[in-house]
C-alpha cells in the first residue's frame, strides 16, 4: 500500500471510526474524496493528519475529525440542497457534492474558488455552483436550502440564514470568540421555530468580515 494511500486509510480507520462516525454514506464519501488533491504539495505528507491545513490567502483546510463530525451531525440527504459558507480549495465541498442533490457554495477569495472549481472537475463532480463574493452576512439564493454550512467561525449566526432554510432544514456553523467556540446545529422546525443543539466544542479561524470585534480599552 502507498504512503498516501495507507495515511487515507488510518485516517478513516484509526481517527474517523473512533469518533463514532458510523454513516455509510459518509464514510464511503470520505474514502473517495482524497485531502491530497485539495492542498499544496508542501502538505500533501499532513494531508491527513487531524490538524488545520494552510490553503493559501490567509485560510485554512479544517482538520479531518471536524468535518467528519459535523457531517455526521448534519445527516445530509441525496435529494437535498445545500449552501456552503467558505468554500477554500473544495475538499469540504466535494464531500457535500456527494452526500446532496446540489451544492450552491461561497468564497470571498476568487483563486480558492477556482482552484475548487477545477479540483472537483477532475474528481467528476458536477452538482456545483461556485459563487464569489462577501457571504459574512448573508448571500442571496433562488430558493430556500435545506442545509447551510460554514467552515470558517462566526460570533452569531445571522438571522437572514436561518430564514433562507427551508422547514426541517438545518444549519451548522463554529459560533463563539477567541477559545470559547461551539458547534452549533440549527434545525427550522416551522416559519418562525428553530431548536438548537450544540454538538462539540472546538477552535478554528473567524470568518473574513466576520471576525469579534476589538474591545475598547480606556
Amino acid at each position: 500500500m502507498q504512503y498516501e494511500e495507507k495515511a487515507h486509510f488510518n485516517m478513516l480507520e484509526q481517527q474517523i471510526r473512533p469518533t463514532d462516525v458510523t454513516d455509510a454514506r459518509l464514510l464511503a464519501a470520505l474514502k473517495q474524496i482524497r485531502r491530497t488533491d485539495f492542498v499544496d504539495d508542501d502538505f500533501k505528507g499532513l494531508a491527513y493528519a487531524d490538524t488545520c491545513l494552510p490553503i493559501g490567502y490567509g485560510q485554512m483546510m479544517l482538520p479531518p475529525i471536524l468535518q467528519s463530525n459535523m457531517l455526521q451531525a448534519l445527516a445530509i440527504k441525496a435529494d437535498e440542497t445545500v449552501f456552503e459558507i467558505g468554500t477554500g480549495t473544495g475538499y469540504f465541498t466535494a464531500l457535500l457534492a456527494v452526500l446532496a442533490k446540489h451544492v450552491t457554495t461561497v468564497d470571498i477569495i476568487p483563486e480558492l474558488s477556482a482552484i475548487a472549481r477545477q479540483q472537483l472537475a477532475v474528481a467528476g463532480l458536477d452538482n456545483v455552483t461556485y459563487c464569489v463574493g462577501d457571504a459574512s452576512q448573508d448571500w442571496a439564493l433562488d430558493d430556500r436550502v435545506d442545509v447551510i454550512v460554514s467552515t470558517a467561525a462566526l460570533v452569531d449566526v445571522p438571522e437572514a440564514y436561518l430564514m433562507r432554510l427551508n422547514v426541517g432544514g438545518r444549519l451548522m456553523a463554529v459560533v463563539g470568540e477567541d477559545q470559547v467556540m461551539e458547534v452549533r446545529l440549527i434545525e427550522r422546525t416551522g416559519e418562525r421555530e428553530w431548536q438548537t443543539h450544540d454538538i462539540m466544542e472546538t477552535y478554528i479561524p473567524a470568518m473574513v468580515n466576520a471576525e469579534p470585534k476589538a474591545a475598547f480599552e480606556f
